[in-house]
């Protein structure tokens, strides 16, 4: 074969696009390159030759080697396969380059190499690759790629002892939306929380779906709860807010468990742990809250489930009890039917309130069991009441689809002795999920018995004017957060209240609201038109034994107050905790706590003025001023105010750091009383300590 057909047959090569060619000097410059790979890259020939190599093209993203193609040409040695674009078109083609040095007798005279175009293969495996890092729904990172940069940071943040916060989310009610919407619209819907999230959290971040609806967030080098408890709550609040779908509007919650390395973990796998222990706090605490991490959590997870595997036993040992809340007619203010919720007398923990005890019962194999019971036991109790009050019971969704459970109410009804029409069952919305043929047939014989049925939550974002067309409903019971709403952004909400209570009056049902707290709210709930209303403003639940004495006179009446404000649970507020001044630690007991002070008890001659360092335990330093002084007591201001910890309770913005508190030879969970020589400097544990107060004699004291 002669020269000339030789080099007819690399053009052809070279015009097919099979196999291209390029050659550089021994300074590096282009001296040669096939003119198809200046046309695929969209670059003028003449623009290409004579300029060096490692200028032309640079590596790609994938390959991380900006450098390496210099530096390859400068070690003349061989190489193949490196993925280059052109510096000018840096989303252009993507080539394959490999390369020869050749040398000139023993002098290196350049490279010679070859050159494929790969950009389609290139892109598939760039999308294979991101599938595998990605959720393929949201565009979050998945599971494994959140796993994977948690423990690459917190490793990397161990060594430079920085804070980074993971959150972990759980949306509220989502089930919900896939059995009525379907399972479009549920994607539909997580697509819309991962924009929120996005627009929600504007500090720089991670987010990733774990799958279903639980989502998770890495926000590092911060460890300021204050700031983390607002970069939640202002989740929560955008996540309530109502989604339009195509297939209708819904109404979802969220639930936050945020934990913060290295104060609750040093790795990923503790990190993850405590955000998990906390989100199921949140969850448990009546959802749509975040809590914190924090050691007694473990403990109160192990409790919680072995009160749940004790319901069974409380039924039978006769633990459970009822209270009762009165639900009042709005203009005569007569009390007409009481709501029976359920609390457990726990032999080991005391009373279990019936917010407490919803959480524990939830997803419990006891529901059927406790349900059946509370039934029974508010027809006993109503039996005794006067004739124009009735008792409601909330009916849970195992209940009510379970065989036998009409048969239940009517046996409940006839050992009572209790007519029918005083018995309201409250049955969620959940109930319609289930067989259609089974629900309608349930709900006909409890209406040919006789009992009174409510729909309850109304408004939450599923109700359907098919199921009030279905079932022979006496009440709808409004929604719980579209009332709050209402009493929030006023005009708008306030338009569905009164469009559910014109709904209601077409069927001739009655409204009931409930949770309501003021004043304002009430009325402008009986402005609108509801009939019948409970919460703070009116009681907080009762027991049985109150409820008769206030019925003795066959009518009662309740004026709503704004005065009676729902409760926060009461806290154990007197504990030991460590004060620092100067360079020594004293031990005294905590009486009082809010956002910006204490009362402490223990130490005598405190004059006022004094400053101490107030450890509340778990790595939280509060720096505090003496400003009135009685005694053994002190009352402490801080310089930086608590911030709610989302149980409640209280706590520091800041912790000190587990590192920092380690050097100096300090235990995380709370200072040991003793020296602390020069502190402001971080020389914790130096000797020579001389304390300057005095622990007061022992005396009774009498919570404040």
């Amino acid at each position: 074969m002669s020269d000339g057909e030789k080099l007819a047959m690399l053009d052809d090569l070279e015009q097919s696009g099979l196999g291209w060619f390029w050659a550089c000097d021994a300074e590096g410059q282009l001296t040669y390159l096939s003119g198809t790979i200046a046309e695929r890259l969209d670059i003028a020939l003449s623009d290409l030759l004579g300029k060096p190599l490692a200028s032309v093209f640079e590596p790609t993203d994938r390959d991380g080697r900006t450098k390496s193609l210099a530096l390859m040409l400068g070690a003349h040695k061989a190489f193949s396969g490196f993925a280059v674009r052109a510096a000018k078109r840096p989303d252009g083609a993507v080539i394959r380059l490999s390369g020869q040095p050749f040398f000139n007798g023993n002098r290196f005279a350049g490279f010679r190499g070859t050159g494929v175009d790969i950009t389609e293969q290139y892109f598939r495996d760039e999308e294979t690759a991101r599938l595998a890092r990605f959720d393929s729904l949201t565009g979050l990172s998945n599971r494994h790629r959140m796993q994977h940069l948690i423990d690459s940071t917190l490793t990397a943040f161990r060594a430079a002892k920085r804070n980074c916060a993971v959150m972990m989310l759980d949306l509220d009610k989502f089930k919900n939306v896939n059995d009525t919407l379907g399972h479009a619209a549920g994607d539909e819907l997580l697509k819309q929380v991962a924009d929120r999230l996005k627009r929600a959290i504007e500090v720089d971040c991670e987010i990733g779906r774990l799958g279903g609806d639980e989502f998770q967030v890495m926000i590092p080098d911060m460890d300021d709860r204050g700031e983390l408890g607002e970069i939640a709550m202002k989740i929560i609040t955008m996540l309530k807010q109502p989604f339009s779908l195509e297939e209708g509007r819904c109404v979802i919650g969220c639930s936050v468990g945020i934990a913060v390395a290295p104060h609750d973990g040093v790795n990923g796998d503790d990190i993850v742990r405590a955000a998990d222990l906390a989100l199921y706090a949140a969850k448990n605490g009546g959802r749509g809250q975040f809590r914190f991490f924090s050691c007694e959590l473990e403990n109160e997870a192990i409790f919680r489930r072995r009160l749940e595997e004790n319901l069974g036993a409380a039924v039978r040992d006769k633990q459970l009890f009822l209270k009762y809340e009165p639900m009042v007619d709005a203009h005569s203010e007569s009390v007409c039917a009481l709501e029976a919720h359920i609390c457990w007398m726990h032999e080991q923990r005391g009373e279990i309130d019936e917010e407490e005890f919803a959480s524990i019962l939830d997803g419990s194999s006891q529901v059927i069991e406790v349900g059946t019971w509370a039934i029974r036991e508010a027809c006993v109790h109503a039996a005794s009441w006067p004739g124009g009050v009735r008792v409601a019971v909330n009916v849970p969704e195992q209940l009510f689809a379970h065989d036998g459970f009409v048969e239940t109410v009517s046996d409940a009804l006839d050992d009572a002795d209790l007519a029918p029409g005083r018995l309201e069952l409250e049955i969620s919305e959940a109930v319609f999920f289930g067989d259609a043929n089974v629900v309608d047939r349930t709900l006909a014989r409890l209406f040919k018995l006789g009992v009174r049925l409510t729909l309850d939550e109304f408004g939450s974002g599923y109700s359907s004017l098919a199921y009030l067309r279905r079932a022979p409903f006496d009440a709808i019971k409004i929604d719980e957060n579209l009332v709050t709403e209402a009493e929030a952004r006023d005009t708008k909400d306030l338009g569905l209240i009164r469009a559910i209570v014109a709904l209601a009056g077409a069927l001739e049902m009655e409204t009931i609201a409930n949770g309501i707290e003021t004043t304002d709210l009430f009325e402008r709930l009986r402005d609108c038109g509801v009939k019948r209303m409970e919460g703070p403003i009116y009681s907080d639940p009762i027991s049985h034994e109150t409820v008769e004495t206030e019925l003795i006179g066959q009518t009662w009446t309740i004026a709503p107050s704004s005065d009676r404000l729902k409760r926060a649970r009461r806290r154990t507020v007197f504990r030991k905790i460590q004060v620092i001044h100067d360079d020594h630690s004293y031990e005294v007991t905590l009486r009082n706590l809010s956002k910006t002070g204490a009362l402490i008890q223990g130490l005598a001659d405190v004059p006022k003025g004094t400053q101490f360092v107030v450890d509340l335990g778990g790595g939280q330093l509060a720096v505090a001023t003496v400003i009135r002084t009685n005694g053994d007591t002190q009352g402490l201001e801080f310089e930086q105010s608590l911030v709610d910890d989302g149980a409640g309770g209280l706590c520091t913005r800041n912790r000190v750091s587990p590192y920092a508190l380690a050097s100096a030879g300090a235990p995380l969970a709370a200072l040991s009383p003793g020296d602390y020589k020069q502190m402001a400097g971080g020389q914790l544990g130096q000797k020579g300590s001389v304390p300057q107060f005095g622990y007061a004699a022992p005396q009774r004291t009498e919570a404040a």
